[in-house]
């Protein structure tokens, strides 16, 4: 049975196609020949206890500079749709919080792909750190003091924002760098909430695996490698994509983790793993499903859809 799907996401003309996993996602979903429409976060609202959105109909291509194709939007209640995908990238501000409470009117008519409340309820940094023994030593915090003691225990350092994504903000902190004070304090003027401080890990320099879990079984993976010249990984700052395997290691960590991921009603996850430590949760908006394909690995694309299928039709 044809599905009418929405997406909530950042406006579809300004994704880059070739490694965009809401992208595939519709690709996948119109050729089952599903119902595809398309709205940004800003046109969503809530009436009473409807939330409202202004749905544009979409077809999409797998053709750079011509990938998709917009009709008129009309004003919906998502009532009327089988399901919706929360696929906006973060910052997970407010603004990303408030729609996740709005799009929690329409549950359960709608299946909404991830849960809303457990999106919001799960901070990709924080979430984390409910497996302390599967992470390098983390610490949250506004507090200068702290960071410094921090640093004298475990040397060399990641500082990043709470919220951020796409590995904007981080910095590697060396230990006798000296530019610690002045770093803080442009954190401490930039966010109002506290940021993450994390042991370094020199194995972050063969890569940064990217593990893809669908209904918490881990169904595929990248390693994303920093360029020479950075200590992020993250694609969209210049890391390189290769072919990997998972490993036993990364296998007991998605074992660990896999029953939480299910309790919280979680399609699909990513995951972030550097040397045997587990780093990040992503559960807003998780990439990497294309270049896995792309490497002979899984048709992801093609399992979120039949997991989706099941939980609407069952």
């Amino acid at each position: 049975m044809a599905l009418n799907i929405a997406f909530q996401m950042d406006h579809i003309s300004g994704i880059s196609i070739a490694g965009d996993t809401t992208f595939a996602l519709a690709l996948e979903a119109q050729r089952r020949g599903h119902r595809l429409y398309h709205y940004t976060p800003d046109a969503l609202s809530q009436h009473g206890r409807r939330a409202i959105a202004s749905l544009e109909p979409l077809e999409v291509r797998d053709v750079a500079g011509s990938h998709f194709t917009l009709a008129a939007p009309t004003r919906t209640d998502l009532a009327e749709m089988d399901v919706v995908l929360l696929r906006q990238d973060p910052p997970f501000d407010m603004h990303y919080i408030t729609t996740t409470h709005i799009l929690e009117c329409v549950q359960p008519k709608t299946l909404v792909v991830n849960d809303p409340a457990w999106v919001r309820n799960s901070p990709e940094k924080i979430f984390v750190t409910e497996f302390p023994d599967l992470m390098p030593e983390t610490l949250i915090t506004r507090d200068p003091d702290e960071v410094d003691a921090f640093r004298k225990e475990h040397g060399d350092i990641i500082v990043k924002p709470l919220y951020g994504n796409g590995g904007a903000g981080i910095f590697h902190m060396q230990e006798g760098d000296r530019n610690l004070a002045a770093l803080l304090e442009l954190f401490l003027e930039t966010f109002r909430e506290p940021f993450i401080v994390q042991r370094y890990l020199k194995e972050v320099r063969s890569g940064d695996k990217r593990i893809i879990l669908i209904e918490g079984e881990p169904v595929g993976a990248i390693n994303r490698v920093p360029a020479d010249h950075d200590s992020r990984s993250n694609m969209h700052v210049g890391g390189r994509a290769e072919p990997t395997q998972i490993t036993e290691r990364e296998r007991e960590i998605c074992a660990r983790i896999g029953p939480s991921l299910k309790e919280r009603g979680f399609v699909l996850v990513g995951i972030d793993v550097i040397g045997d430590y587990l780093t990040e949760i992503n559960v807003t908006s998780p990439t990497g499903i294309r270049e896995v394909k792309r490497f002979g690995g899984a048709d992801i694309a093609s399992l979120f859809w039949d997991a989706v299928e099941a939980r609407r039709n069952g």
